[in-house]
């Protein structure tokens, strides 16, 4: 039986819900919203941390030492939120997943939401003034079309 068929015959909703974390407010909201959503829903939590690759400073001469630090954060912050997603599951009594992915958000996201068959996808809503022109990452994966996408403010 296919996906889609089995959807329609009758689960109520999603039964895996992936959400995009990182350390901003709104993705800090996303990540509440989705765990509320997955306890609410008896679904599972995909909780995806997406790394960016190496800045432009490190092709600097001191460039080295300066990509070693930004990784060293990034992983810092990657066991952080390991450990707070880790937590706030136990405490909600939900099954919670924590991945580490690097690159463009938008490929891992859509690479890993079709990977662990993510019924729907929670992401916050960007504060980049320049993604009102080149658009956002919530905008990228509600017109990739394969999900239910929610943004949250």
């Amino acid at each position: 039986m296919s996906r889609e068929a089995e959807f329609e015959l009758g689960t109520d909703g999603p039964s895996a819900i992936l959400v995009g974390v990182d350390d901003t407010t709104t993705a800090s909201r996303a990540g509440f919203y989705a765990a509320g959503l997955a306890r609410r829903q008896g679904a599972r939590l995909i909780a995806v941390f997406v790394a960016p690759i190496a800045s432009a400073a490190a092709a600097m001469p001191s460039g080295a030492a300066l990509m070693v630090a930004e990784d060293q954060a990034r992983e810092q912050l990657a066991r952080d939120m390991r450990e707070r997603i880790e937590a706030g599951a136990k405490e909600l009594g939900i099954n919670a997943t924590f991945v580490v992915a690097h690159g463009d958000p938008f490929t891992e996201i859509k690479r890993i939401a079709a990977e662990t068959r993510a019924d729907a996808i929670v992401v916050g809503a960007s504060a980049r003034a320049g993604h009102r022109f080149v658009g956002s990452l919530a905008v990228r994966l509600v017109r990739a079309g394969r999900w239910p996408v929610t943004v949250v403010p």
